[in-house]
C-alpha cells in the first residue's frame, strides 16, 4: 500500500528519475505534489506497471496534482558531470518548475544533493512506498519513453522503440556493428568486453 504522505500538514513533493541505466538518450526526472487525499488503484512504481497503465495514470496525475514538473539532463551534460550528478540536476530542474511552495522533498533513492534550503528525505524504493514518488516515477518514465520513441524514428537500427536506450543484446550488437551516434552516452561502457 502506498502512503499518501510522510508528514501531516507539510507540502511534500515526490521526486524520481528515469533512464539512469540507459546507454543513450537524456535523463528525465519528475517532481509531483499530490493532494493528501489522492488515491488510485493503479498507482505504483512505474517499473511495476505496463505501458498501458502508465498512460492511463499520466493524465490523472497531471489533472489531480497540486503541481507537477519534468526536468531533463542532456547526454552531453551526463558525460560531463556523471550520471549521479545528472540525476540530482534533473530533479533540481523539475523542482525548479513547481508552482507551489514545498516543505519537504521525498527523493527516491539513497543520495541527493540539497535543493536550496528545503528539507529532503532519501527513501530507498520510495516509488513503491509513497504516492508522490510513484506519480513522479510514472511521469518521468512516460516522458523519457516519448523522447526515445521520437529519436528511434531517425535511428531505428538501435531498436530504441523497444529498448528505450537500455543495454539490450540488440542495442549492444547495433553499436558493435555500426558504432555509436550523437545520442549515446560516451562516458558509459557501451560494449561489454568479449
Amino acid at each position: 500500500m502506498l502512503k499518501a504522505f510522510h508528514s501531516i500538514g507539510l507540502s511534500e513533493a515526490g521526486c524520481d528519475e528515469a533512464g539512469r541505466g540507459c546507454l543513450a538518450g537524456p535523463l528525465v526526472a519528475s517532481s509531483v505534489i499530490l493532494p493528501t487525499n489522492f488515491k488510485h488503484k493503479l498507482l505504483n512504481d512505474s517499473k511495476q506497471l505496463t505501458v498501458n497503465k502508465r498512460q492511463i495514470l499520466e493524465p490523472i496525475i497531471k489533472d489531480k496534482a497540486v503541481s507537477w514538473a519534468v526536468g531533463i539532463v542532456s547526454v552531453e551534460e551526463i558525460d560531463e558531470i556523471n550520471i549521479l550528478n545528472a540525476s540530482f540536476l534533473a530533479m533540481h530542474r523539475a523542482i525548479d518548475k513547481l508552482k507551489t511552495n514545498i516543505d519537504l522533498l521525498l527523493i527516491d533513492g539513497n543520495k541527493f544533493k540539497s535543493y536550496k534550503k528545503i528539507r529532503h528525505l532519501c527513501i530507498v524504493k520510495g516509488d513503491s512506498k509513497f504516492n508522490s514518488i510513484a506519480a513522479a516515477s510514472v511521469l518521468a518514465k512516460n516522458h523519457r519513453d516519448e523522447i526515445m520513441l521520437a529519436l528511434d524514428s531517425n535511428f531505428p537500427e538501435y531498436d530504441w522503440k523497444n529498448n528505450k536506450g537500455y543495454p539490450t543484446v540488440k542495442h549492444r550488437e547495433a553499436i558493435r556493428q555500426i558504432g555509436i551516434c550523437k545520442h549515446h552516452r560516451k562516458s558509459y561502457q557501451l560494449l561489454t568486453t568479449q
